[in-house]
């Protein structure tokens, strides 16, 4: 018992620290200096890396959607896992329902919108503002207490890691958002999973 509340105690910390670094990137790239590092690296990365880069982005970005997690959640639950399949999927919806609140206080101008010639857009123009990037958010809040509630071993912790990555990389990709708005998302997406209630004792 005591170390089920010390280990909650630590996650809870953990989950406010993440939630702390999330609004710092916020503050950071709103300020002059970090608004520039954040168009450089952003021009840096949507500048195109070839066809297959292209091809890679455009096919995994919407594995972050709302919808993906449900349909990943469904394969779980119907494999007889139905609370892990549930607690993910919870976690991924308040990453959503995050998201789009902090998207209406921040009411950060998506790159196309703040430089349409130097952006290159490569998909449909997506529903709200910029900061933070929903997709990594609900992403690594599915992934990481998919992976707690499942028990996953260290190899299949870091693949998941990578396509969190992966995701959020495509969002920069494609245009549709700048690098802090998915650094934003997947802290807060760590920090969503972390809080998480979990059943693991």
């Amino acid at each position: 018992m005591h170390h089920a509340r010390v280990a909650g105690l630590g996650r809870i910390l953990k989950g406010l620290a993440l939630a702390g670094a999330a609004a710092a990137v916020g503050v950071a790239s709103s300020r002059p200096a970090g608004r520039e590092v954040d168009a450089a690296l952003f021009a840096d990365v949507n500048g195109g890396h070839g066809p297959a880069a292209d091809r890679l982005f455009s096919e995994v970005t919407e594995l972050g959607s709302v919808y993906a997690a449900g349909a990943a959640a469904g394969v779980v639950f119907l494999s007889g896992r139905r609370g892990p399949a549930l607690r993910a999927l919870g976690a991924a919806g308040a990453a959503w329902l995050a998201g789009q609140a902090l998207k209406k206080v921040v009411d950060r101008p998506r790159p196309y919108l703040a430089d349409a010639e130097g952006t290159r857009r490569m998909i449909a123009m997506p529903a709200g503002t910029s900061w933070p990037s929903s997709h990594p958010a609900v992403l690594t809040a599915f992934t990481r207490v998919a992976a707690r509630e499942l028990s996953l071993g260290p190899v299949s912790r870091a693949a998941l890691t990578g396509l969190d990555l992966t995701v959020g990389t495509s969002r920069v990709y494609l245009g549709v958002h700048y690098p802090s708005d998915v650094a934003g998302g997947l802290l807060m997406g760590r920090a969503i999973a972390a809080l998480w209630p979990s059943a693991r004792k």
